[in-house]
């Protein structure tokens, strides 16, 4: 079973990050999520989400992902950790998948692993951060090879829908979008 990590910062945009959470769950993806310190994570709309482990205990083993939710002040956060850029570099290194969505590209792009590739996230967002040798698109949904951004809140589930097929097929993919009914 494939093994995803999900570090939750303090202003973290909470439609992104449940529903990331929910849909990779019901995939049967197993998804540990992390606090960057010891406290609840108070989100961006005020709902308070509790972290499975502290980031430093969820850093002690491996994963096949790391996905990291937006909202302006979280993603500020993570891309003020330097634990997060470290995991970031070592999930690339090893050809592991890193996905971000919102306003969370930019702390891909500042640990370095946009470079010449194609990324999206909210607007304006990566080009306010003046990343030159990244390919910016205005599409919902962008994957280069193991790196995978989206746009926004309005994206999560086609987001979600996409890590779920990346880590377990498109079989696993249609089968937990089945259950959404979803709107044809």
């Amino acid at each position: 079973m494939a093994a995803v990590l999900i570090p939750l910062a303090q202003g973290c945009e909470e439609l992104e990050a449940v529903t990331v959470i929910d849909l990779l769950r019901r995939a049967g993806i197993e998804v540990v999520t992390a606090g960057l310190d010891n406290h609840p994570v108070r989100a961006s709309r005020g709902v308070v989400l509790i972290a499975d482990l502290n980031l430093d205990e969820a850093l002690k083993r491996d994963y096949d992902m790391v996905v990291l939710p937006g909202g302006a002040q979280g993603a500020e956060q993570l891309n003020r950790d330097p634990r997060v850029h470290d995991l970031l570099i070592k999930m690339a290194t090893n050809g592991k998948f890193t996905a971000a969505i919102c306003a969370a590209p930019k702390v891909l792009g500042a640990a370095g692993l946009l470079k010449g590739k194609r990324a999206t996230g909210y607007p304006g967002i990566l080009r306010a951060m003046n990343f030159t040798e990244v390919t910016v698109t205005e599409d919902a949904l962008v994957q280069d090879g193991k790196v995978i951004t989206s746009r926004g809140p309005g994206t999560a589930m086609d987001f979600a829908l996409a890590l779920i097929e990346s880590l377990a097929g498109t079989p696993k993919r249609d089968e937990v979008e089945s259950q959404l009914a979803r709107a044809p």
